[in-house]
């Protein structure tokens, strides 16, 4: 099983590089990808970043710096990181890594433009959140 789509390519090896916070995904024909921590952080696909439905999404900001701690095998079709920042909810699957790492310059522009449409700096911090549903005890 490749991913959620049966052609999407498995990684043969899967390499954290520490220093340049990145994620080697080097396949079987000898290519490989290196696909940015801050690039996988604000994609990630957990429901804390993309919401639960269109227009929830929360644009993440203060990434650049983000390292991988822990990275755990998910079944035979995915990757769940966990990084610096404590997130760790994300779970990619071969496809979402695959689209990370074959449409980065366009995810980069992507991520650039909604930055800037909400007048916020890439390293500002993330706004500190209140009680979860709006509700306090």
């Amino acid at each position: 099983m490749s991913g959620l789509k049966p052609d999407t390519p498995v990684p043969a090896g899967v390499v954290v590089h520490a220093v340049s916070r990145v994620l080697e995904l080097q396949y079987a024909d000898g290519k490989s990808y290196r696909v940015p921590f801050e690039l996988m952080r604000v994609y990630s696909p957990s429901a804390e970043v993309r919401g639960h439905g269109p227009g929830q999404e929360t644009l993440q900001t203060g990434k650049r710096e983000v390292s991988i701690t822990a990275l755990d095998g998910v079944g035979n079709y995915a990757l769940q990181p966990t990084f610096s920042d404590g997130h760790n909810t994300g779970i990619y699957s071969w496809d979402l890594l695959w689209d990370l790492a074959t449409r980065q310059d366009e995810l980069w522009a992507e991520y650039f433009g909604k930055l800037k449409a909400a007048g916020v700096d890439r390293d500002a911090p993330m706004p500190v959140s209140g009680p979860a549903h709006g509700h306090s005890h």
